[in-house]
């Protein structure tokens, strides 16, 4: 009878470990640092955006991607560190001068005059820390009609 009582006792330590190494996993599980969510490129996101509208396509120009519809530019990315966009990425947006005045006046931290294309009312948008999405977007949609033919501009209002 002993020997039932020692086996007992062995199969309770082993269970009560068990328990306590389970607990310990947890802890450190709930610990442990949490994989983040890889954020999207800022070039992918335009990218994203710019091959949403119908019959944009990408093109590579001057060694940056520009993006078309019916082969004419409505918006060009430059990347930081060239002579383009010195040290910050962004992206040229086609505009009116009207609208690219009233933009930069408005945020001129998030927004400036790109070179070369800026006297014709284009609107640069800086695309590192925080960007305007949202206000990016509508710009991208705006340069795009812009360059769109009729025919192919209401696609995007159907």
């Amino acid at each position: 009878m002993a020997a039932k009582k020692t086996t007992r006792t062995r199969a309770k330590k082993t269970t009560k470990q068990t328990s306590k190494t389970k607990k310990l996993a947890t802890a450190r599980a709930k610990l442990a640092p949490k994989p983040r969510k890889t954020a999207v490129a800022p070039i992918e996101r335009l990218r994203a955006i710019c091959l949403s509208l119908p019959e944009a396509h990408e093109v590579e120009a001057w060694g940056e991607p520009t993006f078309r519809v019916k082969n004419k530019i409505f918006a060009m990315h430059a990347s930081s560190g060239t002579h383009h966009s010195p040290n910050r990425p962004a992206v040229w947006i086609l505009s009116v001068s009207i609208e690219q005045d009233l933009v930069l006046r408005a945020r001129p931290d998030k927004y400036f005059k790109p070179p070369y294309v800026g006297p014709s009312g284009w609107i640069g948008a800086w695309l590192d820390g925080n960007p305007p999405w949202g206000e990016i977007e509508e710009l991208l949609r705006d340069g795009w009609r812009r360059r769109a033919p009729k025919k192919v501009a209401a696609l995007l209002d159907a």
